[in-house]
């Protein structure tokens, strides 16, 4: 009888036990941020993780009742990894939301445990139009490449630019903006001569630049992932495109903001479109940036931060809006058009399609105060994804 009451007293002991920790689990909110940390895309994964710290260190990390436990996660940029991490995250770790995803390969392979578990994932970097389809459950606060793509093929064609060749990364984003670049600049009057595609990893643009020379276009219109621009630009001036007059239009991740300065002056007067430009003339973004560069040993913030940052603003906003008891659809519902003004400038998260909205500007490369930066010259206001609005 002593043994069955010792017993019983130890299970109610273990169950107490199990219940207190089921509560400390639910009192800390937990965002998963995979990221790649090491391998060519870490630059992308720094900017990354910077901003969502300096959102956190801005706007602490009590939120709605629940203190708010970033677990960052190195992915290597490899999908297999990310899916891995992600099950990982979800299963062991019980997190409230997986944010991050540096590559369209890399959330596609997280969209499915997002699915299964209905933990909303919000994609803070990856840009193919058809990311937030692959789950009802993922939020995008970055951009899509049709987007600026689209905007920039208009300008091209009013501004004397006739014939073109398209130069892309072979993956998701670089066949969104082949396409979407062509039907636009096509449709307005123009002639792609050529499109060509380089390898993700490992890229070597110098034959293709020959290709280039050799077909004699008004233009090379570019797209690269975030990191490759440099290259990319120092093989255009190797291979003597500038000399030969055929001017370089691009998608903004060419002349990323974390690397123009070391471009060098090929890069002077490069024409690219995209949402945001550290050089982006508002007092928000300038206390953005401020704050940024003060934070990470004056690393200036690319497009990559703003998404990242962003992302954490539609998460807290979230956790207020459910009063901290919000599970995966309550959030995902608060995470639905949301409206804010961003260091990039206003935008909101479109309810329908979890795609974000916003403004594109039209940007050339200047020196302006001894550094080179995107200087805006052009708005074209609330721009939906063109693969979601057809």
């Amino acid at each position: 009888m002593q043994k069955r009451l010792f017993l019983s007293g130890v299970t109610a002991v273990a169950l107490a036990a199990g219940a207190g920790n089921v509560l400390a689990q639910e009192a800390t909110f937990k965002i998963g941020l995979i990221v790649p940390l090491s391998g060519p895309f870490a630059s992308t994964g720094k900017q990354l993780e910077a901003a969502a710290r300096l959102y956190m260190a801005q706007n602490g990390s009590s939120v709605g009742g629940r203190k708010v436990e970033l677990i960052v996660k190195d992915d290597t940029g490899t999908p297999d990894v990310t899916k891995r991490i992600a099950q990982e995250l979800v299963v062991n770790d019980k997190v409230n939301v997986l944010a991050g995803f540096g590559l369209t390969p890399l959330a596609l392979a997280s969209a499915p445990i997002a699915t299964q578990s209905k933990t909303p994932l919000v994609v803070m970097a990856a840009a193919t139009s058809s990311i937030t389809e692959a789950s009802p459950y993922m939020i995008r606060t970055s951009f899509t490449v049709p987007q600026v793509v689209t905007v920039l093929a208009d300008w091209a064609s009013k501004n004397g630019i006739k014939k073109v060749v398209s130069l892309v990364t072979d993956y998701g984003p670089g066949m969104d903006s082949e396409k979407y670049f062509k039907e636009t600049f096509v449709a307005n009057g123009g002639t792609v001569i050529e499109t060509l595609r380089v390898p993700l990893r490992n890229p070597d643009f110098a034959p293709f630049l020959q290709k280039v020379r050799d077909a004699k276009p008004d233009a090379l219109f570019a797209f690269v992932p975030s990191g490759a621009g440099s290259a990319l630009m120092k093989q255009f001036a190797e291979r003597g495109l500038d000399k030969a007059g055929i001017r370089m239009i691009a998608e903004g991740s060419v002349t990323d903001d974390d690397i123009l300065n070391s471009m060098g002056d090929v890069a002077n007067g490069v024409v690219t479109a995209h949402h945001y430009s550290a050089a982006h003339n508002s007092p928000l973004n300038k206390k953005f940036v401020e704050a940024f560069m003060n934070a990470n040993n004056k690393l200036r913030p690319n497009f990559m931060a703003v998404g990242a940052y962003d992302g954490m603003r539609v998460i807290y906003e979230a956790i207020k809006a459910t009063k901290g008891a919000g599970g995966g659809d309550a959030l995902l519902a608060a995470m639905k058009g949301q409206i804010f003004e961003s260091p990039r400038g206003p935008m909101f998260i479109d309810a329908q399609t979890r795609d974000v909205v916003h403004n594109v500007y039209i940007r050339k490369v200047e020196r302006k105060d001894g550094q080179l930066f995107n200087v805006e010259f052009a708005t074209i206001r609330d721009v939906k994804d063109p693969g979601k609005s057809k």
